[in-house]
């Protein structure tokens, strides 16, 4: 049993959205619709499911393929980058949903996501902590401090984010790698350790609501010993995500 609450959303779950989604293909906007469903294709986050009405003349382009599901017949259609479902029967009827790398970008209202939607029952909350924490590899100190930011995410462990002068930069390589969430932003920098690679991070321009580890680093649990208020947490393995 894991210590931090796991996704609990059920496969072909059906929900509407509330907020203006778009999609843009160089430099145009093809999808524009405020009647987008979400439908839990797998557990861990929902597709959009976009009315057919509300995508732009021409960018659907039928394959002559068709595709069997237990939500209905899908026909595979060619869309910008990559591919797109639409059914015309089963669970949601006169819907399509894309390939998210189809197209160049998506946007819910005005602020562009990365990666996939939004779960409208994902939460991630930072909080501020004063309780001690401790980064170990192989017997060496990576950050130590009182002062961190606990992130809190459905489906992951807590997540803490050291201030940058409790972190032991010398025992750091910087890495190349960068990498989206689509409820934290963009990564701005990596770095690996003894070995192991790309285990922390910081996100210089965050989501809004995480603006509190702006600039701070975090470590993925999964690679690194953990001790809060000099308890030893046990490692996990988990479909990580920063």
């Amino acid at each position: 049993m894991t210590d931090f609450p796991p996704m609990i959303v059920p496969v072909d779950h059906i929900a509407p959205v509330p907020r203006r989604i778009r999609a843009t293909l160089a430099n145009r906007c093809v999808v524009d619709t405020t009647n987008a469903l979400y439908l839990w294709e797998w557990p861990g986050y929902p597709a959009y499911y976009i009315p057919v009405e509300d995508v732009a003349p021409g960018l659907l382009r039928y394959t002559g393929e068709t595709e069997q599901q237990e939500r209905g017949l899908a026909r595979i259609h060619e869309a910008g980058h990559g591919r797109a479902r639409v059914y015309d029967d089963g669970l949601v009827p006169g819907r399509v949903t894309f390939e998210w790398d189809a197209m160049d970008a998506w946007f819910e209202e005005d602020d562009q996501v990365w990666v996939h939607p939004r779960s409208p029952y994902h939460r991630v909350d930072p909080m501020r902590s004063s309780r001690r924490v401790r980064v170990e590899l192989d017997g060496i100190v990576l950050a130590e401090s009182d002062a961190t930011v606990m992130v809190f995410e459905t489906g992951l462990p807590t997540r803490y984010y050291f201030p940058r002068h409790a972190v032991n930069f010398e025992h750091l390589t910087p890495s190349p790698t960068r990498a989206q969430c689509p409820y934290k932003g963009r990564t701005s920098e990596y770095w690996s350790a003894g070995g192991e690679p790309d285990i922390a991070w910081s996100y210089d321009f965050p989501t809004v609501a995480l603006r509190p580890v702006m600039g701070l680093v975090a470590f993925l649990n999964e690679q690194v010993d953990l001790t809060v208020d000099g308890v030893r947490l046990d490692r996990v393995v988990t479909h990580f995500s920063r």
